[in-house]
Order: C-alpha cells, then sequence, then structure tokens
C-alpha cells in the first residue's frame, strides 16, 4: 500500500523505480555527494593504517574498489535503516519526506536492503573472505541500531545516549575500511588506529549537531534540533566543544603516524576556520548561516581525514613515482 498525503506527487509517485529512486537519494542519501565523503573516508583509513606500519605505497586498486562499495553501501544501509526507525515520526511530523509521501514505499527499500547485502557479502567473500568477520560486526550493531537496542522509548527520552550509542557505527566501518590493509595483510592493527578511530567517532558527532542547530523561525514541531533541546548558545558551543575534542584526537593521531609540527599546525588551522561560522551564527542568526555550520562540518570531517591519512598518502606516491 502506498501512503500519500497533501504533499505527495501523483506522476512522480506512478514513475519508474529507477527515476524514483534518483529522486530518493538526491533528497535522503546524495550518492555523488556522499560518495566523495566516503571515499576520502576509506582512502585515509586505509592510507592511515599504512603510514603508521611504516607500509611502503599503497593497496591494490581492487582493494580500494571493494572498500568504497562496501562503505558506500554500508552508510546507504543506515539511512534505509533509518526510514525504518523513523516512519511513524515521518509519516506524523515530515509528511513532505518521500516515503510518507509515497514516493518510495518501505517494501522497496527493504528489498534494495537485501539486494545490497547479498551483493557485499558476495563481493567481500569473493575477493577478500578475511573482512567477512569485520563486515559482520558492522551489519549486527546495524541491525540492533534498527532495534533501537531493543530500548526505543527509553532512548527516544534520553537523546544523549541515542545519539553516541548509534555514532558507534562509524568506527565500526572505519574498522572495516582499515582492515583492508591490516587484516588482508594478516598483521596487527596499528596502535595509532585507536585515536583515529576516535577521531571517526567523534567526528559523526559534529555532523550530528551541526545539521540540526537552527534558527528559532526554522524550528518545527516533532523535529528534534539541539538548538530546540539545549537552546542556539547551548547547541552552539557544544559543537564547537565537539570540534575541540575531535581536534585532540586528531592531534594524538597525527603524531603516531609521525607527521610532526605541520600536522598539528594545519589541524588547528582546520579547527579554527570551521569554528568561524559558528561563532557568526551567534553574532546574527540567519538560516544561511546556520547552513554554514552543516557544511562547516562536513568540511572538518573532509579536512581531518585527508590530513590523517589522505595527503600524506598522495604525498607518497608522488614521492615514489
Amino acid at each position: 500500500m502506498t501512503s500519500t498525503n497533501e504533499f505527495s506527487d501523483e506522476a512522480a509517485n506512478k514513475a519508474s523505480f529507477i527515476v524514483r529512486f534518483y529522486q530518493y537519494q538526491k533528497e535522503r542519501f546524495p550518492i555523488l555527494g556522499h560518495g566523495l565523503l566516503v571515499a576520502s573516508f576509506s582512502f585515509s583509513a586505509i592510507s592511515y593504517s599504512r603510514i603508521c606500519r611504516g607500509a611502503e605505497g599503497f593497496v591494490s586498486w581492487t582493494a580500494f574498489a571493494v572498500a568504497i562499495f562496501t562503505t558506500i553501501t554500508l552508510f546507504l544501509l543506515v539511512r534505509i535503516f533509518d526510514e525504518f526507525k523513523d516512519a511513524e515520526d515521518d509519516a506524523k511530523y515530515r509528511k513532505n519526506l518521500p516515503v510518507p509521501r509515497g514516493l518510495i514505499r518501505l517494501k522497496e527499500l527493504f528489498i534494495l536492503g537485501v539486494v545490497l547485502v547479498i551483493l557485499q557479502v558476495g563481493i567481500n567473500a569473493w575477493f577478500f573472505p578475511k573482512l567477512l568477520i569485520m563486515f559482520a560486526i558492522v551489519v549486527g550493531y546495524l541491525s540492533l541500531m534498527g532495534k533501537e537496542f531493543f530500548i526505543p522509548e527509553w532512548l527516544k527520552k534520553h537523546q544523549f545516549w541515542y545519539v553516541t550509542s548509534h555514532m558507534f557505527i562509524i568506527p565500526l566501518i572505519d574498522m572495516y575500511a582499515s582492515g583492508i590493509d591490516w587484516m588482508i595483510e594478516g598483521v596487527a592493527p596499528p596502535k595509532g588506529l585507536i585515536f583515529f578511530f576516535i577521531v571517526s567517532y567523534m567526528n559523526g558527532i559534529v555532523l550530528e549537531i551541526g545539521r540540526k542547530i537552527r534558527t528559532p523561525e526554522q524550528e518545527a514541531e516533532g523535529v528534534l534540533t539541539y538548538s530546540s533541546m539545549l537552546g542556539v548558545h547551548k547547541s552552539v558551543y557544544s559543537w564547537i566543544a565537539m570540534l575541540a575534542i575531535t581536534l585532540a584526537a586528531a592531534i594524538a593521531a597525527s603524531l603516531f603516524a609521525g607527521h610532526g609540527w605541520l600536522g598539528i599546525a594545519i589541524l588547528s588551522a582546520i579547527f579554527v576556520l570551521c569554528a568561524i561560522p559558528g561563532l557568526l551564527f551567534l553574532s546574527n542568526m540567519t538560516k544561511k548561516r546556520s547552513k554554514m555550520i552543516e557544511i562547516s562540518s562536513a568540511l572538518w570531517t573532509i579536512g581531518m581525514y585527508l590530513t590523517l591519512g589522505g595527503v600524506p598518502m598522495i604525498q607518497q606516491l608522488i614521492a615514489h613515482h
């Protein structure tokens, strides 16, 4: 059964699945934008692991392609799981979204999710059976998230625990990505990865808070934001505090990788640049400036990954050519 409401567009809802899915991803999971973010995430996780181990060069392009496919589709699965988890609230408060307005059905997303998992298992089993254990841990945790750890009501009332428990999926996907290096090579994971995983976890929290800071006029009933929960000032200061904690973990990760003072200087400069939109928003609360905090959170995440793993690896590869 298709749900329809005042936001439904009958012609759009009757289009082919490909056309409807294209519109769905544009609104809920822009594959190109997310793909670039996740590709830099995977590239940096593998690079950081190799730099910490003192391994020469990069992994094979086959291994990297498997990592990118698996990590992007895992994040798409997170999105699909969220659609099921939030279906009731979306139907009530966010009727303009693709599922409530009937653009795409939950049944179709379920089938897509099953197909993705079959492809992920098949590709990993074919190329790197060793990684299936790590993959199983990620999917197991994702399934628990989908069920809200069997305590949905409690988590709904305790937003702090809701966010902190859900963010573990990011370092878990990171463990899988870095495993494309150390797990396939059959060596112990380098110690610095602990700090890299902390950076990943904190990046998730920075993104989560950053995209939910709004002006008072933007707040809507039933839509949870940190500005409505904590107040605008407190939410912005919390966001900057999360940036600072991530910076501390990133500096530790940078030192482990032997990036020296240059690494610390670059990370600190990124911190200052990314914190500015938060302070500008406090001086003048406009919709545009609240959007800048969200963009800044994404740039911060890309900046962290590229500084720790991506750029040093590219420099190394160029030097060896």
